[in-house]
């Protein structure tokens, strides 16, 4: 009698209606999903304050004349289209042709820098994975300006690039006679330089560092594998480290181009506010266009392009180094 009970009972449950049905989803497994969305929506938000809103302003502003006449209430400035943009973009107008002069000096500062930063980077991760006497201490040196605050560091550099008593030329002129005379290196044709060193000697190390993480995913074998089959250094550089970096790379160059296309805390620091024509990057020429000459307008129209441009150059990096990854055997 007892045994048969629980055989009728299933019987009962199999022929009903609901037996079919998979289980109900209970409210509580709907709460534990929904409680990462919840825990982001904080730093969402904080998002939308800190970088959209702003970012949706400036493209309002753009559309403005704004000038100082109407800082004090920007809002009843009256519109002004697209006449903003086309200033910018007019080549042959004053305006337009200083934009693309200091467009072309970013352009190739930023190729030269990225560049220089990957190549040391590189280089100086690849010779710290060997074993020898005072590696950490090396290490730790190598991220010294990666880790000193900016203003600190290139203010130091700014003294170091004196005309008179400055260590770059005491070094060049004074001790190894390289140079005629002291060099101007804030002023002229060599601030090109002297932006792009700073630019250089505080970026790698950031490369040297993530370049590094990435060498401890290669496995060893494949070195002594590569050794043991006559591979000198430069093959296995080529070969194994190359290749297998190639996805950190990716990422690396991107966002080494992003930082140093946007950096102005380097060339304020080092010029002030108004930069040599030399070393008119787009970032200082943006805040002269805003601050300098108060024509808010035109200068956020200028930062909308320059939005628009770095988007533009992003999604096409992003196409190409994707397609490069599915293609790749």
């Amino acid at each position: 009698m007892t045994a048969t009970a629980p055989t009728a009972e299933a019987a009962v449950r199999k022929s009903s209606p609901g037996a079919a049905r998979g289980p109900r989803r209970r409210p509580g497994r709907i709460r534990r999903a929904g409680l990462p969305y919840l825990l982001l929506l904080p730093a969402l938000l904080l998002e939308l304050l800190v970088h959209l809103v702003p970012m949706v302003i400036g493209a309002v502003m753009s559309l403005k004349e704004l000038t100082q006449f109407y800082i004090r209430d920007w809002g009843t400035a009256p519109w002004a289209g697209l006449d903003n943009y086309a200033v910018s973009v007019d080549f042959d107008a004053p305006v337009g042709k200083a934009l693309l002069h200091s467009f072309l000096v970013t352009i190739a500062f930023t190729l030269l820098s990225v560049g220089l930063c990957w190549l040391v980077g590189t280089a100086a991760a690849v010779f710290m994975q060997g074993t020898f006497r005072g590696r950490g201490l090396l290490r730790a040196l190598f991220l010294v300006p990666y880790a000193l605050p900016v203003y600190a560091a290139v203010i130091t550099w700014v003294f170091m690039f004196q005309h008179d008593n400055g260590l770059v030329n005491h070094v060049l002129h004074d001790q190894l006679g390289l140079t005629d005379k002291p060099s101007f290196w804030l002023i002229g044709d060599n601030s090109f330089l002297a932006l792009l060193t700073v630019s250089v000697w505080k970026g790698w190390p950031f490369a040297f560092l993530i370049v590094m993480a990435g060498l401890q995913n290669i496995p060893r074998e494949l070195y002594e594998a590569a050794a043991l089959d006559g591979a000198g250094m430069l093959q296995q550089i080529r070969r194994i480290t190359l290749p297998s970096l190639r996805p950190v790379n990716q990422v690396l160059v991107l966002v080494l181009f992003l930082w140093t296309f946007n950096d102005f805390n380097t060339p304020y620091v080092l010029f002030g506010r108004s930069a040599p024509e030399a070393a008119d990057l787009i970032s200082v020429h943006i805040y002269q266009a805003s601050f300098v000459t108060w024509n808010f307008g035109t200068g956020s129209a200028m930062s909308v392009l320059l939005l628009l441009f770095l988007l533009v150059v992003t999604g096409v990096y992003l196409v190409l180094t994707s397609r490069g990854r599915r293609t790749a055997p």
